[in-house]
């Protein structure tokens, strides 16, 4: 936590500048512990939700199925097409020089 900063501040604005940060990470961890808390209260949920609607967790599993498979096709062309190839490549060497 040293900084070459501090060398030059009073002691008084060193033990301000450290309680700050103390109070900024003990503020985040707060946040992080009461985000955990809230995603943990959505997942029991949305298990329940689930175990009492199977219809609903299948249409969720099929949803989820089409997404991927959408994404590996996405992929398949990026990396494997032709065709695409050259437009691929004439597009991102925009970006990427080179590439």
């Amino acid at each position: 936590m040293y900084n070459d900063e501090y060398d030059n501040l009073s002691f008084e604005e060193q033990l301000h500048r450290t309680e700050s940060l103390i109070r900024q990470r003990h503020n985040q961890q707060m946040f992080l512990r009461r985000n955990a808390q809230l995603l943990q209260q959505e997942l029991s949920f949305e298990a329940e939700l689930l175990e009492d609607n199977p219809e609903l967790a299948q249409v969720i599993h099929s949803l989820n199925m089409q997404e991927i498979q959408n994404n590996q096709r996405g992929l398949e062309n990026v990396l494997g097409s032709q065709e695409s190839a050259s437009k691929e490549q004439s597009a991102w060497s925009k970006f990427f020089p080179g590439l």
